[in-house]
């Protein structure tokens, strides 16, 4: 077990630079007293690691040190296959690279890790995206992950829907992009502040000779954890409040889904005396909630907001006119 943490300490060296017993200690999953008794481990085994003091400092190797210790696992070795995603990988334009790196992989492991990685291609599959879903349409996918490699800035004509729908024109400086349930967004810094973007609504882009500087501090995986935590604590922010039957109350999992269900279940109220409980549901705009509801039927009324109420009732009456009893 130290054996292998030895290792990864001092691949992770080598392969980010310098870095702090704090981060070592993140990375590894231990104590930073811990990675200070590895690091006196490995000086002691001749490995030329040296320290830095003050707020910059930390630890690191000898310009010019590599180590050859990097043989994998069998487990390891498995792993590697059960990150595969072809599709994603074929509309970045990659997929013939990803193919042809695997193979390559293949080719050097040791029989028996093969054979094993084979196993998992056969019984293990990735699909990111949802039911009944058409992937969106991203023909500027290409020339956005281009500029991101080489870190271009981009002008993009970008349709937007709030706060007011329509079209708008944006200079951006590719961060990252991210797939997200099959949908492919791009995070960019616009007037120096990272902002996400749906890759399918940009309508136009031009790449700029303009070099972005890329900020040493930005954490692409960190932005998008804090952002999906915004937005899902923003769709609380409007609420409508609803009467249900016990079968209503039960099927609100599978209509909200089970985490705005949680919230709304936290609001219940003991049955009236016709049986109906009264909750209140995050409401994301009053076209999707009254969607959301239509899908219980007679076991939900609507009973605020207005507008919620408004858009239910002339869309039932619609929908009743076109069954004539």
């Amino acid at each position: 077990m130290r054996a292998s943490r030895l290792l990864s300490l001092l691949l992770l060296l080598q392969n980010r630079g310098r870095m702090s017993a704090t981060q070592l200690a993140a990375a590894l999953g231990v104590t930073a007293r811990t990675v200070y008794r590895d690091v006196e481990a490995l000086a002691a085994a001749g490995v030329p690691i040296y320290a830095e003091q003050g707020p910059a400092g930390g630890y690191q190797l000898m310009d010019g040190y590599r180590t050859r210790l990097t043989g994998m696992t069998a487990d390891e070795a498995e792993s590697l296959f059960l990150t595969g995603m072809p599709q994603p990988a074929a509309e970045l334009g990659l997929g013939a690279q990803v193919a042809a790196a695997e193979l390559k992989l293949m080719a050097a492991l040791p029989t028996p890790y093969r054979h094993a990685s084979m196993r998992i291609r056969q019984r293990f599959h990735l699909d990111t995206r949802g039911w009944y879903r058409e992937p969106d349409a991203v023909p500027h996918l290409l020339a956005v992950a281009e500029a991101l490699w080489q870190d271009q800035t981009i002008d993009v004509r970008y349709r937007r829907w709030a706060p007011r729908p329509g079209e708008v024109t944006r200079r951006l400086h590719p961060l990252g992009l991210v797939l997200k349930a099959g949908v492919w967004y791009l995070v960019a810094a616009s007037r120096g502040q990272p902002r996400t973007y749906r890759v399918s609504a940009i309508v136009d882009l031009r790449a700029l000779p303009e070099t972005v500087t890329r900020p040493d501090s930005f954490d692409l995986a960190g932005f998008w954890r804090a952002h999906v935590e915004r937005y899902e604590r923003a769709d609380t922010d409007q609420v409508a409040v609803v009467r249900l039957t016990p079968n209503g109350v039960a099927a609100l999992p599978d209509v909200l889904g089970p985490k705005a269900a949680r919230l709304a279940l936290r609001t219940l109220t003991p049955a009236d005396p016709d049986g109906w409980h009264q909750v209140t549901i995050p409401m994301e705009n009053v076209p999707h909630t009254a969607v959301t509801l239509l899908r219980l039927g007679p076991n939900v009324q609507a009973l605020a907001p207005t507008q919620l109420v408004a858009h239910l009732t002339d869309t039932i009456q619609a929908m009743a006119r076109l069954y004539p009893a």
